[in-house]
């Protein structure tokens, strides 16, 4: 029924898919990585005879892939209480971007294994979309991924779930809800607002930076306990432009570029060629209404240039 190799080359070409779902669904890119991993060592410890037996390895695939990433979000949420200050989801570049930009130095030569560089980038990766996405229960995460991100059928999902066709439509109209709040990244107009933002920032100019965000807006940071930052969000535009100013002060010889971040406008801030800050933003009637921080080192390896470079 076909040749190993057949067998193999078939199975590594659902890699890219797989990095997809699992990214979706934890947020993480060394978790989804590792939830790949884990999936296709399950397949190989099969019998062979068994592999031969399976009439969609995609699809085998997709269910361990998943239900490797439903436990492990399950077990997540008691990380995460543990988590020193704010858990952000890991921000993604765009390296693509950065090659037509000159900006290779700032991606480093990760090569083309490099998992992060497997992840289509669309709203459902938006930062804003999995911000949302952290606030569902696993069941539904993984229901309304599956389904109204990949389309996949209830009928395969509630194998994935032990639960009905039904319940498994439920959980993903349960989701959509929540999803429904959270607007589609408006990119027009939105690389303007960063860019006067960065320009603030960059002359300390309190005042355009209170123009330039929502009094409402929140900022959060995420350090890990790694690095310094603030552990509680910031709210308010004014607070937040202070914050901002007085990080300004703090930071000399900061350069702030403009960069996509999970396909959306953002901004990375490095010192002598080292990524330490990715900034990601939410912006509606031209101005900032939430800014998410990531200052996490193990978050930022894919942005970061080769160690010895």
């Amino acid at each position: 029924m076909g040749s190993v190799g057949a067998d193999a080359d078939e199975t590594a070409g659902e890699r890219r898919r797989l990095i997809n779902v699992a990214y979706r669904l934890l947020g993480s890119v060394t978790e989804a990585e590792d939830a790949v991993q884990d999936a296709y060592a399950r397949w190989y410890a099969l019998p062979r005879s068994r592999r031969e037996d399976i009439l969609s390895p995609g699809a085998w695939l997709t269910t361990v892939t998943s239900r490797i990433c439903l436990d492990l979000l399950g077990s997540a949420r008691a990380r995460r209480e543990r988590y020193v200050g704010a858990w952000l989801p890991e921000p993604l570049p765009d390296r693509a971007e950065g090659s037509r930009a000159g900006g290779a130095d700032l991606l480093g030569p990760t090569g083309p294994a490099d998992p992060a560089d497997q992840i289509v980038l669309d709203e459902s990766v938006a930062m804003a979309f999995l911000v949302v996405l952290e606030s569902m229960t696993p069941a539904e995460r993984v229901a309304f991924v599956l389904h109204d991100v990949f389309r996949y059928p209830f009928a395969e999902i509630a194998d994935i779930l032990g639960r009905t066709p039904g319940a498994a439509k439920q959980l993903a109209a349960s989701a959509r809800r929540r999803v429904s709040v959270a607007r589609a990244p408006a990119t027009t107009g939105q690389a303007d607002v960063v860019r006067h933002v960065k320009e603030a920032w960059e002359t300390k100019d309190i005042a355009a930076l209170v123009t330039l965000l929502d009094p409402a807006a929140v900022m959060t940071a995420d350090g890990g306990g790694m690095v310094g930052t603030v552990l509680r969000p910031v709210e308010g535009g004014a607070r937040i432009a202070q914050y901002m100013i007085a990080i300004a002060d703090r930071a000399p010889g900061l350069e702030l570029l403009e960069r996509s971040v999970n396909g959306v406008p953002g901004l990375v801030a490095r010192r002598a060629g080292v990524v330490l800050t990715v900034a990601s933003f939410d912006i509606s009637d031209g101005r900032v209404t939430r800014i998410w921080v990531i200052r996490n080192p193990e978050k930022l390896r894919p942005w970061a240039r080769a160690a010895d470079s």
